[in-house]
């Protein structure tokens, strides 16, 4: 008997070792944890076998790769395969696209002949530009596959006007594209028939169409036509009539849905609760428990959101107890997503320790829940709490780093918030522009001109710069460091501007002394249909205030209740009293006072105090200090004024009994120091300092000064020396002052023909006013002094606030 011929078993082996593959590699789907390691086995036994595979396999291998995410093997199985069929290239088209990596993908298909390409290629091609946002891409692929005589299916239209409706911008196009899925045969198909919707709502909804009440008749239309609705149905056309702000008809329709579809409830849910419509939403909420809609994490979330929006303690509490009930065993997403709306909803509530249960009880947490631990301490001014936690973050995003900038920005931790924006950069996170604004803010609290100029550069360099947040912040950034000029420019070259940006404008016209600049811009803030808020009024009040504009002021007073229904809060009504005693009209303040709706609190008493101490009102100003006495026994400034305002009167006796109060109760006064920034470096000065390295020479420097004042008619104003004494001794005392000292050393260290800018914590004395105003006429130099209250800024012997301050 002869032996047979190996080669009469290859047809027989071959088959056997395809199909011993072929199951080895059935066993890594569905793609799990072990698919990856199971196809490498199966793979290395292909090439160690020298079996030659047929195309199923390669294709299942290479399938197998690219749902590992593993595109290095991959490409090997592919590239090694001769001639790969539509099958492989079609896989590789899929994979690339799910990954992102449009450009690749494309690459694959544009290699693929066009003779081996099929429907099923050109819709995952579209489906990638579609799921990847790039309309364009996927429509005008439409439009070769159509133009090279492929027959598009359902796919191709679900995938295209998925994609369309990205970036449809125009009636005729959604009309257009009606018409084709019409004459396709595929109107009839639930998912074309969605997609369709999707476009005309989308268009409805885009700024770029003006005809959104027709998009929307025409998506109403096609939905009463649809044969079949699914939960995409509803959902669609129900979120369509949200995003139009059409709440009523989206509202009617949901009343029509015999299904019990909760995504579609949830839409309408926060629908209300976007446009701060909260008693609606939970009135929705409580009829979707009555009807025992499905109730999930995303309407429990959207009903909390609710509750914490307007305040509703209450009903939050009782949310957060449904859903302790409902879900005794929830689903990780539902308990992290649940969990993190509730920490937000106790944060704004301001319990802290209960959002810090629920943060401490997850089980599972994500950047979500730290950043919303983080962002509540924040809001809420609790800055010590944000730093700490800040520090116990495993990890940081963007806006982890932002929050905490703004929340040092907005504490005046200028210093610290500039670090963490240096540190932000250093950890390779590119600042968004929120956090430049943040960053430039901490600027502004420093008063340092020379960073907020590098921080402006960087702006600019990134792309940031037609940012409104970043727009407004830097308006303020250059007011507060005394560049007004700056601040204007960039108000006016501005491409878009909000309530924001003009109260910042006004605000910024009024401290710096144009008041009736500020006051015009107000009146063209109107004309524009700028609508005002109350941080509108308060601005243009303070500007009337420091430029003396009595009738102006009162004018806008009565504006703002009258023509805005905004009703006038305590702080307007100090501005409002402010203005009328800055213009001695201490009577009629005090009668604004015992007329107001409510009982006057501290900041009534102090504007009051105050211009009496101006106007020299003893018997009304030692009335407003007793209440303030009770209001606030531990603020330093009632102290200081009603000793100040009994020194200047020649009460010494008096002043001094305050004095002593103020010692007996503990109270310490705030000292008065100026700082000037030279050479990126912050000098701070004490009244008589003697710290300084370079006091010696300072102190020549300004007696030199005080001489050719003296030539001038300067005389040394010593009214304002709080102190029984000796002229000679007043004389020294006001000539010490901080600020004086802080102008001086700027005079000595600046360069030459450039602005000396100053800072202040308190207000200006009237005799360095005086003298400073002389300083800039003897020297031929512009200096600008910010103290507590505004800016001053002298030149040629005069100041901006025409000695009305």
């Amino acid at each position: 008997m002869t032996a047979p011929n190996a080669l009469s078993f290859l047809p027989d082996l071959t088959r056997s070792l395809a199909s011993r593959y072929a199951a080895q590699l059935r066993q890594c789907y569905p793609p799990g944890p072990d698919s990856h390691s199971l196809a490498r086995v199966a793979h290395a036994h292909i090439l160690t076998s020298g079996f030659c595979p047929q195309p199923h396999i390669t294709n299942r291998l290479i399938d197998v790769y690219c749902k590992c995410s593993d595109f290095v093997y991959a490409r090997r199985v592919f590239d090694g395969i001769l001639h790969p069929d539509v099958v492989a290239r079609t896989t590789f088209i899929s994979a690339y696209a799910a990954s992102g990596n449009v450009a690749n993908a494309r690459k694959v298909f544009d290699g693929t002949p066009v003779g081996l390409r099929d429907t099923v290629c050109y819709n995952a091609m579209i489906t990638g530009y579609s799921h990847n946002e790039d309309g364009h891409g996927a429509f005008r692929l439409f439009l070769d596959m159509r133009r090279r005589g492929f027959t598009p299916d359902y796919f191709t239209y679900t995938s295209v006007l998925a994609a369309v409706a990205i970036i449809v911008d125009g009636e005729v196009q959604c009309q257009q594209l009606h018409c084709d899925v019409v004459k396709s045969g595929t109107a009839g198909i639930t998912s074309v028939s969605n997609a369709l919707l999707s476009v005309y709502v989308k268009g409805a909804s885009s700024p770029l169409v003006s005809s959104s009440a027709s998009l929307m008749a025409a998506a109403r239309k096609l939905f009463e036509q649809m044969d079949t609705r699914d939960e995409l149905t509803w959902t669609t056309i129900i979120a369509g009539y949200v995003r139009n702000h059409d709440l009523e008809s989206g509202q009617a329709l949901l009343d029509k849905m015999t299904e019990k579809l909760g995504v579609a409830w949830n839409a309408m849910i926060s629908g209300y609760v976007h446009h701060g419509r909260i008693s609606e939403a939970l009135e929705l909420f409580r009829k979707m428990l009555l009807l025992k809609v499905d109730v999930d994490e995303f309407t429990l979330s959207s009903v909390v959101s609710a509750c914490a929006d307007a305040g509703l303690s209450k009903h939050g509490k009782e949310a957060h107890a449904f859903v302790v009930k409902l879900h005794k065993y929830p689903s990780s997403s539902f308990a992290l997503s649940v969990s993190n709306v509730l920490i937000t909803f106790y944060m704004n509530a301001g319990k802290f320790e209960a959002a810090k249960r629920i943060f401490e009880d997850m089980p599972l947490k994500d950047l979500v829940s730290w950043n919303s631990v983080l962002s509540g301490y924040v809001n809420k001014g609790k800055i010590e709490e944000a730093r700490s936690f800040f520090m116990e973050m495993p990890e940081r995003n963007l806006l982890t780093w932002t929050v905490i900038i703004s929340g040092l920005a907005q504490n005046r931790s200028g210093e610290e918030g500039l670090k963490m924006f240096n540190e932000m950069r250093l950890e390779g996170f590119e600042p968004c522009d929120y956090a430049f604004a943040g960053a430039i803010t901490c600027a502004s609290v420093l008063g340092s001109l020379k960073i907020g100029r590098q921080l402006h550069t960087l702006v600019v360099r990134s792309g940031h710069d037609s940012s409104l947040s970043v727009g407004n912040a830097l308006i303020t950034m250059y007011a507060r460091c005394g560049v007004i000029q700056d601040a204007d420019r960039l108000f006016l070259t501005m491409p878009y501007l909000d309530e924001v940006s003009w109260n910042a404008m006004v605000a910024a016209l009024g401290q710096h002394g144009h008041g009736t600049q500020a006051v015009e811009l107000f009146d063209i803030m109107l004309r524009e249909d700028i609508v005002p808020d109350r941080i509108s009024f308060l601005t243009v009040l303070s500007a009337c205030s420091h430029a003396g504009l009595v009738k102006e002021g009162k004018k806008y007073f009565k504006l703002m209740s009258a023509d805005y229904n905004i009703t006038p809060g305590e702080d307007h009504y100090a501005r409002l009293i402010d203005l009328l005693c800055r213009a001695g009209k201490i009577t009629e303040a005090k009668d604004t006072i015992d007329a107001m709706p409510y009982s006057p609190g501290a900041p009534i008493w102090e504007a009051l105090l105050a211009g009496c101490r101006t106007h020299n009102n003893i018997d009304v100003g030692t009335e407003a200090a007793e209440k303030l006495f009770e209001l606030t026994p531990q603020h330093d400034g009632t102290y200081i004024l009603l000793s100040n305002m009994f020194s200047a009167a020649g009460w010494w006796d008096k002043a001094a009994e305050v004095r002593k109060l103020m010692k007996e109760r503990g109270v310490k006064k705030e000292p008065a120091c100026s700082w000037i920034e030279v050479e990126s470096k912050v000098h701070v000065f004490l009244a008589d300092d003697a710290e300084h390295p370079e006091v010696k020479s300072i102190y020549v420097y300004l007696e030199e000064l005080v001489m050719k004042m003296r030539k001038l008619g300067y005389v040394a104003d010593t009214k304002h020396v709080l102190h029984d004494m000796e002229q000679e001794h007043k004389e020294y005392a006001v000539s010490v002052h901080s600020e004086k000292i802080a102008v001086a050393y700027g005079l000595m260290r600046l360069p030459t023909g450039g602005a000396v800018r100053v800072f202040k914590n308190l207000r200006i004395c009237g005799d360095c006013h005086n003298a400073i105003k002389f300083m800039s006429r003897v020297v031929g130099r512009e200096i600008v002094v910010r103290d507590g209250k505004r800016f001053h800024h002298f030149k040629d012997g005069g100041c901006s606030c025409g000695d009305y301050w």
